[in-house]
């Protein structure tokens, strides 16, 4: 027997949720066991979702925000166009990963389309952003409490790098890094959307201290105490620069109880960060950024200092690769495969990614695969602007304002490293991109049962 309509819609949308949970768990699913079950969970969530249609008596509700989410989803399908071409025309070099990349990015569509379709309500919109707080908050308490107790346990065996960073259940501490500047920016977004209106005074100060709000708080406090123990330079820069910036339009536009936002915003920075970090690594990751040294410090002929970061030598060699194929690209994932031909023996380990996502994305899919990827997030970011800029909705604004500050969190970090080629993180920045169009697109009313 088949469930109900309403029941089958409660099931797909509870499986989007434990979805995203899920996703960071099996070290940011990047096995390929791991992208099977990723791809293999949204096909499913999808396929329910047309069964719901199929059975659906009309009125169907309304949805506000397909409009305008429609493009968005046809410019990340030309995107896996593009990709199949290279698959199917011989243009890739690595036809596997080329094939791999492409689930990957219909998944990334279908997941997007789902989180508008699922979750365009007010009440399901605040639910989508708790869980990815929850889940971030989780990711925030193992990284930090492994590397305290002195464990360093990832749940798939012992960690062999980054000894003494915070990692989550992530290899790398900068892709938890990534990870918890999104779910940081749905936390305070959420934070922001859920205030009142009124003025701050010493008993609305203290309801926002202890009162129900306060776990939301402590779920910032912890995340922020992650961010700063994994001693990630850019997404620490990337969380700040999102923050400042998003917050500077916020203030700026939202005239009334202006005192009251400030406040919030400040104690985000100056409590949890410049008080509360300074326990946990706040000085080992000031130390890191004074300490980089993208080239030799040469004194009297003699090198004093040598270089410390390859990044950017990685950068530099990769740009002939983008000369090579600017139009058409050397094939989604295929930067391991093509990247040794143009590299030195100045580079003495193995980078199977170019460490910075906009040059990876120009080598691999070139301009016909990267541009439309580029208008879908400028169109993500547009919306949640949008948004953010309402003075009739406190909700609406604050959403904008989480919305903005994660996609240009990862935007800056994007420069400096390559969260977007780590599955988990790239799918719930295609949440939070749509979480931007949601932003100023929901229905306050209930999903229809």
């Amino acid at each position: 027997m088949l469930p109900s309509s309403s029941s089958l819609e409660r099931w797909l949308v509870v499986s989007v949720l434990v979805l995203l949970v899920w996703m960071p768990l099996p070290l940011g699913s990047n096995r390929d066991w791991a992208v099977g079950v990723l791809v293999a969970w949204v096909g499913v969530i999808a396929l329910g979702w047309v069964v719901l249609q199929w059975r659906q008596e009309p009125p169907v509700p309304r949805n506000p925000a397909w409009h305008p989410a429609l493009g968005m989803a046809l410019l990340l399908g030309c995107s896996q166009a593009w990709v199949a071409v290279q698959w199917l025309g011989g243009i890739t070099v690595d036809t596997g990963a080329t094939f791999q990349y492409l689930m990957l990015g219909l998944a990334y569509n279908l997941l997007f389309l789902l989180v508008i379709v699922l979750f365009h309500t007010r009440g399901r919109l605040t639910v989508l952003l708790a869980t990815l707080v929850v889940s971030g908050a989780l990711q925030a308490f193992y990284g930090a409490f492994m590397t305290l107790s002195g464990i360093e346990w990832l749940l798939i065996g012992a960690k062999i790098s980054y000894g003494g960073d915070a990692t989550g259940t992530f290899v790398n501490r900068n892709h938890l890094a990534g990870y918890l500047e999104l779910t940081l920016a749905c936390g305070i977004g959420l934070l922001l959307a859920l205030r009142d209106g009124r003025s701050l005074n010493w008993h609305t100060a203290l309801e926002l201290l202890l009162g129900p709000k306060a776990r939301l708080r402590l779920a910032l406090i912890i995340m922020v105490i992650a961010l700063v123990m994994t001693h990630s330079r850019g997404g620490n820069i990337g969380f700040f620069v999102g923050l400042f910036v998003a917050a500077g339009l916020f203030v700026i536009r939202n005239r009334e109880h202006r005192v009251r936002n400030v406040a919030i915003l400040l104690s985000i920075v100056l409590i949890d960060v410049l008080v509360i970090s300074q326990y946990f690594g706040l000085g080992r990751l000031k130390d890191r950024l004074i300490e980089t040294r993208l080239t030799d410090v040469v004194i009297g002929g003699e090198v004093v200092a040598s270089a410390n970061e390859l990044r950017d030598d990685v950068l530099l060699q990769s740009i002939p690769l983008l000369k090579e194929r600017p139009l058409l690209g050397h094939g989604a994932g295929s930067f391991e495969a093509v990247y040794p031909r143009f590299s030195d023996h100045t580079i003495p380990l193995h980078f199977d990614h170019a460490h910075n996502d906009y040059v990876q994305f120009g080598v691999e899919f070139g301009l016909l695969g990267s541009l439309p990827l580029a208008l879908f997030v400028a169109l993500a970011l547009w919306h949640a602007f949008k948004a953010l800029w309402r003075r009739d909705s406190a909700y609406s604004s604050g959403v904008g304002f989480g919305a903005a500050m994660g996609i240009i969190s990862l935007a800056v970090h994007s420069g400096t490293d390559f969260n977007l080629q780590i599955p988990a993180n790239a799918a719930t920045f295609v949440v939070v991109c749509a979480i931007g169009v949601l932003a100023g697109h929901h229905s306050k009313r209930r999903a229809r049962r």
